[in-house]
């Protein structure tokens, strides 16, 4: 087992990894910019090291400060978290050619797997159902036109290197797609640096599902049931909750099977996640992601399985230790994102924290690195914390959501609280009737 893990993120995540380390007996490295000195990950693990100045790109994207820092503390393994590195295969490549482990996929599936193309072309190489869509990337707008004509309108525009909904437009008739088309490359090369873009069936009514498994080196696959996170704005997540209360437990042994499946025919190892649309009982790959997942303490709730000490595990080289038949899914879970963002504008509001009163009681999680004084820096992602309540059935944690809610005091910023408030009480939401086009309108109702 490692000694010592590098966490090369911050923020609520880091301090998660940090606690999972603890927990095994392993020495923490926190890496850190100027402007987040003071945070609470900063202050727990055993050692710290500054990487750079506030902007992302000359810190927490600085891949040769991270590899140093994990090189002067003889750190053995550094785990990336999400977002910023974590599916990045050329820093994944980059820290093993180092001799150090990276707790996580190879640098060969993150690099499959994050190019749109090649990762829906591996899925259907492995017996993932796919969303019907081009065969590859579309170069120019006579093809989009030819391909829109052959698949059936309405379509959507996606940027191959997308995420996080940068680069994807819809269009539902021809004239609409030129426009798209041109929007769609122009916003993908300024995201990206890479303007390649392809094309799917717009579905009309879809759930977002999406299921996590793990992989170890030795061959064993296990599927840890489904998430279902079609709560979203602007294609960015805003509550999570597992299991799906559209899912019957036929539906999420097949889908489990297929995908543990297609996880072992390729060979993957380490956590990882399949994302779904999900329509008509039907399901249609939408990517994979090679990481960790924000809305992953959902999962943990209901299998009691802890994710990132099992991601450390098989990065180490160790079995799973166990087989499908001994994961138990008991409960439900919801995940609320609190976002430092005005609730009814969703504008940032980064600052200082005043009061600061976390709810708790049974079934209560709150992953946060939040306290009273810290400073909300402007630099990065302006989710702050992370609510997740758990009940023995969804009403009850329904029930206890809205309770918990009722307790979280943040002060001195304004936060996407009273959002939350209000969706565990809306109706459609407590009936389970719900898309990913849901939220949008339901925002609009309310603004």
């Amino acid at each position: 087992m490692f000694k010592k893990v590098l966490i090369a993120n911050r923020g609520e995540i880091a301090l998660r990894i940090h606690r999972a380390c603890r927990e095994m007996g392993i020495k923490t490295v926190a890496v850190h910019s100027t402007t987040d000195h003071d945070a609470m990950h900063v202050r727990l693990a055993d050692e710290s090291v500054c990487i750079g100045p506030a902007p992302a790109k000359d810190s927490y994207l600085n891949k040769a400060a991270i590899i140093a820092a994990a090189t002067i503390t003889n750190a053995d393994a550094i785990h990336p978290g999400y977002g910023f590195l974590s599916e990045n295969a050329d820093f994944a490549q980059m820290v093993e050619e180092h001799g150090i482990a990276f707790i996580g996929p190879s640098p060969d599936h993150i690099r499959m797997m994050g190019d749109k193309i090649t990762a829906k072309q591996a899925a259907i190489s492995v017996g993932i159902p796919c969303v019907p869509g081009s065969k590859g990337g579309i170069d120019t707008e006579e093809q989009a036109l030819e391909e829109a004509a052959r698949i059936g309108y309405p379509v959507l525009i996606k940027a191959t290197a997308g995420g996080g909904g940068k680069g994807m437009k819809h269009a539902g008739n021809p004239e609409e797609l030129k426009e798209a088309f041109r929007l769609a490359r122009s916003e993908a090369k300024a995201a990206f640096g890479n303007p390649d873009v392809y094309m799917e069936k717009y579905l009309q009514k879809p759930r977002h599902i999406e299921m996590q498994v793990l992989a170890d080196s030795h061959g064993n696959v296990v599927h840890l049931g489904e998430r279902d996170c079609s709560l979203q704005r602007r294609h960015q997540k805003v509550l999570e909750e597992a299991p799906s209360p559209v899912l019957s437990p036929e539906a999420r042994a097949r889908i489990g099977k297929i995908t543990s499946d297609a996880i072992k025919k390729l060979g993957y190892r380490n956590a990882g996640t399949i994302e779904f649309l999900y329509e008509n009982g039907e399901f249609y790959f939408i990517e994979m992601n090679t990481r960790l997942q924000v809305e992953h303490p959902v999962t943990e709730a209901i299998t009691g399985i802890d994710i990132v000490r099992e991601q450390i595990r098989i990065a180490a080289g160790e079995e799973l230790g166990y087989g499908q038949e001994q994961v138990r899914f008991q409960g439900h879970a919801i995940e609320c994102r609190i976002n430092a963002e005005d609730p009814q504008t969703f504008a940032p509001s980064p600052g200082k924290i005043g009061n600061y009163h976390a709810p708790g009681g049974l079934g209560v999680r709150v992953d946060s690195g939040l306290y009273t004084g810290y400073k909300v820096p402007p630099n990065y992602d302006s989710m702050v914390a992370k609510l997740i309540v758990y009940g023995t059935d969804r009403d009850e944690c329904l029930r206890r959501a809205h309770r918990a809610l009722g307790e979280f005091v943040i002060e001195g910023i304004k936060t996407t609280i009273p959002l939350h408030q209000r969706l565990v009480l809306a109706e459609d939401f407590i009936k389970g009737d719900y898309d990913i086009h849901w939220l949008e309108g339901y925002v609009e109702k309310q603004s």
